[in-house]
């Protein structure tokens, strides 16, 4: 099973938003950067992971609670790959449990700061640029608490997992 921190983020002053995961077993970053943040851009992210990753793996995204993420066209898509995806949402105000926040925070110090652009097409090949290099090195994530020492009988997380399900409309 693949575990994928997923984050949508929009650029100030530009309008652009991108979506992004870091692959914490090969510590790759996957880009998406888009004029906006709709369900239909989450769906096309997903579509390229789909693609991107072995046809009889589960990919487990860790999201935060964008509205994009539960749409009823996101539900819809996942409803065409059943068992593909497994959604898992950060509390709302959890912010900081998702890595890929520090990550556009790195990549906001690192690139973003006070660079001027002629415009949305210049930051954007400036942002898969960014991606690039960071991805010719990429660093795996290397947990240091056990997924097995945690008893799921005891814990609730009715809350946080979504498997995907059935539109009800």
């Amino acid at each position: 099973m693949l575990l994928l921190f997923v984050l949508s983020l929009t650029f100030p002053c530009s309008g652009l938003g991108s979506t992004l995961i870091i692959d914490l077993l090969t510590g790759e970053a996957v880009p998406l950067v888009s004029p906006t943040h709709k369900s239909s851009d989450f769906v096309r992210f997903l579509k390229i992971l789909d693609e991107k990753y072995p046809a009889g793996d589960k990919i487990r995204l860790i999201l935060d609670n964008h509205s994009a993420h539960t749409s009823r066209e996101t539900q819809e898509y996942l409803n065409t790959v059943p068992g593909r995806f497994e959604f898992v949402f950060t509390p709302t105000h959890g912010s900081w449990l998702n890595m890929v926040e520090g990550f556009f925070s790195k990549l906001t110090k690192q690139m973003l700061n006070g660079i001027r652009v002629s415009g949305k097409e210049e930051l954007e090949g400036r942002i898969y640029q960014y991606f690039d290099e960071i991805n010719k090195v990429p660093v795996p994530y290397h947990w240091s608490y056990k997924l097995d020492d945690i008893d799921l009988a005891k814990e609730d997380i009715s809350q946080i997992v979504y498997a995907g399900f059935k539109c009800n409309y």
